[in-house]
This record gives structure tokens, sequence and C-alpha cells, in this order.
């Protein structure tokens, strides 16, 4: 009775926040070209941060909308590989800016002023759209409340693809009735930092605009003027550099159209079509070119050039080869081939971290569980690659972190760790249930690449262990908590948790009802996500992600698409835009980019179902929403060879799923809900 309760007052919840969602006017639209605006309206002041990302350097601007109409923009730049302290993953060169390149700019002799922001707009670049008067009333006999504007300001703010640089440009328009003559001063401000505290001594910050002289410029009505900025950092022993700005942003727009040209998501909900394009950028531009190599790192002004076992290896990489993403797939490599280089005969955990592009590893809060999240990661990524050669380079990795697993099952058949990968943050006893779900799926994935690789006894192996491990998952972690018929996280916790969502998202479904109702309670469920654990106000949108693929997984479509919906809506269109976020309260939301990964894997391995079981085969067991007639997933670049598509539409009661590759048919069933179609692609 308890639970049926809470589950409806879950719904009620939801209903509520969906329909406070319909009836008040979002601050965010969506815009025909999947970017999205805030066309500036009385709720006014509003501040948001967005974090960008290059090669060579991130970027979080913190803009917004003062109370007067104002913009207001400061610039936090990280330069991950002009590092400050040696071997600390925090120890990236970070400097905020304020710099107003406007703020010599004249018009007629006089500054700007009585500025009004029209809209903002993200699209992997942030434009800023306002309207100045210039403030002719020098005889005082024209109030300034009756000037009109006259002057329309572009400004757009975007990293270099390549370069240590943010670029900015301004667009000066004439909107007036008359000429203007407009001055552009050159601006240079160049700062030294202290040698003493840089690993290669000093480091050398610019700002300036791209114009080495003062410009003056006659406006008529309806014509523009342009010109471009950058704040850029490099070392001693480099160069400054003097990048073409209006070249650098559309090497940026470059960019953001590969990626939505590839894994292309079709469904009627143009809300989660948008956050699914915007979720695959961010999780694909936060790939620095470090002296280890590609190297994905998480961003969020703190890491930066080092890799983790949970961030890199179990979330986002994965992903790349599906994306078909080429310094996606390097970086996932890269990653697995550094934590490669801690397979030892010791019987040691690998490293938590590996850090400081490659030089330096460690491990905060001891065995995490790491082990198990790499052989997760590794194994899925080796068969989504479709790679005979690489699966052999990674097949070591594997084998170990299996090994070392194996080695750590306690008395009641689970895994033993220290921590997990919240850190002590919460409680995770002495066995968590992430990490022995991590172990299972990973033992399943390695079977697929030991029959791959001809080791059938080795692939019998592992799924006899895989058999035993699940039964021990449901024995020692299967608890009815708080009223519910779900899993305890660890031995003598007593309360909810998010991650109890783990057994959903590896296949093990015993308890799957229940674990569904308590993921959707008033105990858990919140407008913002999910709650680490009951009773407290913090949540990581990285539970929340996985949670939603796990429901996704157990067929309770219509309930994962009401939560995907709210969530999509608040991410996308809400206070904090346009990604998945870390958590809250720690990090302040912060973009961290592994987390738009899990986002993305939502429709791939929940709505498609795709499970990889082979170098070129695959099982998918989609799950269409009732409100949707169709879906598709475009462009598809795993298991090697030319890209393909899955498109699934309804067929009366039944589902008419078709795999398309080059424009021919692969495979054509109609499936009952919640059955399984295996693939075998044609290889290349």
């Amino acid at each position: 009775m308890r639970t049926t309760l809470l589950t409806a007052l879950a719904g009620l919840l939801l209903s509520g926040v969906a329909g406070a969602q319909e009836t008040a006017t979002p601050r965010w639209q969506i815009t025909d070209d999947g970017a999205i605006v805030w066309r500036i309206d009385v709720r006014i002041p509003h501040y948001d941060h967005i974090e960008m990302s290059g090669e060579s350097l991130s970027a979080v601007l913190r803009y917004g909308v003062n109370g007067d109409g104002s913009f207001s923009m400061e610039r936090s730049i990280v330069w991950p590989m002009l590092r400050t302290v040696p071997n600390n993953t925090h120890a990236s060169l970070t400097r905020r800016f304020a710099t107003d390149f406007l703020q010599a700019v004249t018009v007629d002799g006089q500054t700007l002023n009585g500025e009004q922001v029209q809209s903002i707009t993200l699209d992997g670049k942030l434009t800023a759209v306002s309207r100045f008067t210039v403030g002719h009333d020098r005889d005082m006999r024209q109030r300034r409340s009756d000037l009109r504007p006259e002057i329309e300001l572009t400004r757009i703010y975007a990293p270099s693809t390549t370069l240590p640089a943010l670029c900015e440009l301004y667009v000066l328009k004439n909107i007036g009735s008359r000429r203007l003559e407009v001055c552009l001063p050159a601006q240079r401000i160049v700062y030294a930092t202290d040698p003493a505290k840089g690993v290669q001594g000093s480091y050398t910050l610019i700002a300036k605009t791209d114009h080495t002289e003062s410009r003056l410029a006659v406006l008529n009505p309806g014509e523009e003027l342009r010109f471009g900025a950058s704040v850029q950092g490099v070392a001693g022993h480099q160069e400054e550099r003097s990048p073409v700005i209006e070249e650098e942003l559309a090497e940026r727009e470059a960019l953001r159209r590969e990626l939505r040209s590839k894994l292309v998501l079709e469904c009627p909900d143009s809300v989660i079509v948008a956050e699914f394009e915007f979720a695959k950028l961010r999780a694909a531009e936060s790939i620095f070119r470090t002296k280890g190599g590609l190297m994905h790192s998480p961003g969020g002004e703190a890491y930066y050039a080092a890799m983790w076992a949970n961030d890199q290896a179990e979330y986002v990489s994965p992903l790349f080869p599906f994306l078909g993403y080429t310094k996606g797939n390097e970086s996932a490599l890269n990653c697995f081939r550094h934590y490669s280089r801690f397979i030892n005969d010791r019987a040691e955990a690998l490293p938590s971290s590996i850090i400081a592009e490659g030089d330096d590893h460690f491990g905060v809060a001891g065995d995490r569980g790491d082990c198990a999240m790499v052989a997760y990661g590794a194994a899925r990524t080796i068969l989504a690659l479709g790679s005979e050669s690489t699966a052999a380079e990674l097949w070591p990795l594997v084998r170990f972190s299996l090994k070392y697993c194996h080695g750590k099952l306690n008395d009641r058949g689970v895994v033993a760790s220290d921590s997990d990968e919240l850190e002590n943050r919460f409680p995770s006893g002495d066995a968590n249930l992430c990490t022995s779900t991590l172990y299972y799926d990973a033992l399943l994935s390695a079977s697929y690449i030991a029959e791959q690789l001809g080791e059938r006894r080795t692939a019998a192996l592992y799924r006899t262990r895989a058999g035993r491990l699940k039964e021990c998952i449901s024995a020692h972690f299967g608890a009815c908590v708080e009223g519910y018929d779900t899993y305890r996280y660890y031995d003598g916790n007593d309360v909810l948790r998010s991650w109890i969502c783990m057994p959903l998202v590896v296949g093990i479904t015993d308890r799957a009802a229940g674990t569904v109702e308590a993921l959707l309670s008033p105990r858990l469920m919140t407008p913002d996500g999910l709650l680490t654990q009951s009773g407290t106000r913090t949540f990581w949108d990285r539970s929340t992600l996985y949670a939603l693929r796990g429901i996704f997984a157990t067929g309770e479509t219509e309930k994962a698409t009401a939560f995907l919906e709210h969530y999509a809506a608040t991410r996308l269109l809400g206070e904090h835009v346009p990604y998945p976020i870390e958590a809250w309260p720690e990090g302040n939301q912060r973009h961290l980019s592994a987390e738009s990964g899990l986002f993305c894997r939502i429709f791939t391995e929940g709505i498609f179902g795709i499970r990889p079981t082979g170098f070129s085969s695959f099982e998918l067991t989609p799950r269409l929403p009732e409100k949707w007639d169709r879906m598709a997933l475009g462009n598809i670049y795993a298991f090697g060879g030319a890209p393909f598509d899955i498109r699934v539409s309804r067929r009366g009661e039944r589902l008419d799923v078709r795999v398309v590759r080059e424009g021919k048919i692969v495979c054509r069933k109609v499936i009952g809900r919640g059955q399984t179609v295996r693939i075998a692609l044609p290889r290349e």
C-alpha cells in the first residue's frame, strides 16, 4: 500500500512539473537550425554559465543580462597544458577576464550607452545581440529617454578548435537614419605570470584586438563594421598566435555540423532531439591535444589533461564508436592505452585517475571499483569499434581488470572495494552495488570478445562467472528498503540510493518493478533529477542518466519517457542550459563533459536497446513510446565498415524494425513489444 501511494505521489510530482513546463513560457526556445535562443523579456536580471572547449583551451563563460538590460560577461579560461604545479590534476593555468573590448569604442565621439540586450543564442558558440543609443543630446534639448537606438551590436564567443585562444567577433551595424563615425582603438593587454608558479616558467597571457592600429570608419544607415579579438595563453618557448577570428568561428561551426551529421536522432519530440545534439557536442569537444596524445577530460574548471576510470573509461568512451568522431575514438584508445601501463602481477588496482597529460596518477579514495569501471568501458568500446587488432591490443587490460575483480570477491560472492565513484561523499560500505554490476556487465562483454578472438574456454568461463555473480548480486543486495522491493547499496544501507538503478542498466531485472517504483518515488525523484540519497538535497546527473537508461531497458517506456521529457526540457530550456550537469550543490552544476556522453547512451543503449555481441553484431531491443509513431538513429558508425541506420515505426500493436546500410536493408523484422532482434552486419 505504501509503495503504491508513493508512486502515485511521484506521478503527481512529475505531472505537476510537466504541467508547469507547459503553462510557463520557457526562457529559451529552439530555432530551426537546432540552436536555442533567449529573447530577452522582463525576467531580468538573469545569469548563467556555459563551458566550451577546444584542443588547447577551455572557457567557462559567465554571461547574463543585468537589471538595466545591459550585457554581462566574465570569461574563466583554462589552459590545460600550461601546468602550474607538476603532476596535479587541478593545476592548469586558469584566469578570469572581464576585459571589455568595446570600452574604448566611440560613435560620433561618444561611448555607446543605453544598452538593451535583444537576444542570446547558443549553438556551440555564444552570440549576444544588443542595441545602443549614441547619445546626441549635447544641446540638452533632447532627453536621453527620447533617443532611439542607432547601433546594433552582435558579440560572438567561441574557443578555437586548435589554438590556445578564446575567439571573439564584434559586429556594429548602423540601424539608425543618419551617418555615424566609428572609432575602433587598437587594444593589447599583455600579462606575464610568475615564473616560479609555472612548470615551464612564466606564461604569457594576451588579450588583444585583431587590428594593431586604430580604425576610423563612416557607417551609413544599414552598413556594418566588424572586428575580432582574442584572449590567449602561451608558454615562454611558444610563439604568440594571431588567430583569424572569422575563420576560427567557421571551424567551430564546421565541428558542430560534422557532429550533427553523425549518430542522428529522429523522433517527434524536438526538445529531446535538440538536447541530444547539444550533448553530442559537449561530449566530443572536451578533448585536449596533450603530450600523452588526445585526452578526453571532464572539464569544469578543475579536471583537465587527465582521465578517470569512471568519466572517460566507463561513461564516454563507449559512445565514440557510435558517433564516428575520429578524435573521440583516438581519445578512447589513448585512455585504455594509458590504463594498460598499470597492468601488474601484484594484484594492485588500476589507479582512479591518470593525470598531468599522462605523467602521473592518483587514487583519492583507494580502490573505488576502478578495475570494474575500466573493464566495463573497455570491453564495450572494443566491441563497438569492431576492430580485431584493437581488441587484441586492449584484451590484456580487460583480462587483468576482470582477474582483479574476481580476486576481490568476498565470502558473499560480490566485489569488495574501498569506496565508489562518489569517493566517500556518501557511504558505500566494503562492497557496493555499482562495482559488482559493472563487473557483471564486463564479464558478458568480455565473453563476446573472447569468442571473437577464438578463446572459447575463456568465453565460457566468463559466462559462468557472470551467472554466479548475478545470483550473488540478487542475494546480497536485494532487499526491502524504505518499503520498496529493490536493492540496498551496501550491507547496512537502509535508505534509498539513486544507484539502485545499476542492475536495471546491466539487464538484472528480478527486482525491476520495485526498483523503478523507488526511483520515481518522492523519496528520490525531484524536479532536478534523482537525489543521490533520500532525505538529502544532493543530486548528480550521472545517476539520473543511468536511471533513465535502466528504466527504458526494463520496458517501462512510458514512465521513462515522461521522466526524459521533463529532464531534457529542464536542461535545454530552463534556467541553466544547455547541457547535462555534474552535481549540485557541489560544483555549482558545472558542465562536465562525460555526463553528456551518458545522455546520448540513453538512446543507443536504452531506447534503441543496442547491446554489442561481436565485432559486427549486436542485439536490438527498441522501446518506442506510445506518443511516438516512429524513431530512428541514422549514420551509426559502430562495428566498423560503412555507417548504418536503425529505423523503428509502429505497425498496429507491433514494431517494424529495419537496419539499413548504404540504402540496402540488412535486416527487417516485425516484432512485439520488448522483443529482441539479433543483427549481424556484413563484414567489409
